[in-house]
């Protein structure tokens, strides 16, 4: 079997029950980028992890962060990557007035 290129990995804590959240996630990620990615894979875990890797680098870790990604915040790590010409529409707007502090 290949691997589709690029791919997301969202690692989630099993034992915290965040399997539907790493869904979600992943749906968003799809939704968004449909002809971009090439495959999101869903990895279970444990000890709280919550980690999203895109071709193995490390996008966002819970732990390290101090808590989950905003979605706005995690499409532009992605697009930034993977198609950084691209406009994100809303979650550009939002997430640019969230940093310059509105």
């Amino acid at each position: 079997m290949t691997t589709r290129q690029p791919r997301v990995e969202v690692e989630y804590c099993t034992q915290c029950r965040w399997l539907l959240r790493a869904g979600w996630t992943a749906q968003e990620l799809l939704t968004t980028f449909t002809t971009e990615l090439g495959e999101v894979a869903l990895v279970p875990g444990t000890g709280g992890v919550f980690d999203v890797r895109l071709d193995g680098e490390l996008l966002w870790s819970r732990k390290a962060e101090g808590g989950f990604p905003e979605m706005a915040v995690l499409k532009q790590l992605v697009r930034d990557r993977i198609a950084p010409d691209r406009d994100l529409g809303h979650s550009d707007r939002k997430a640019s007035g969230r940093d310059a502090g509105a």
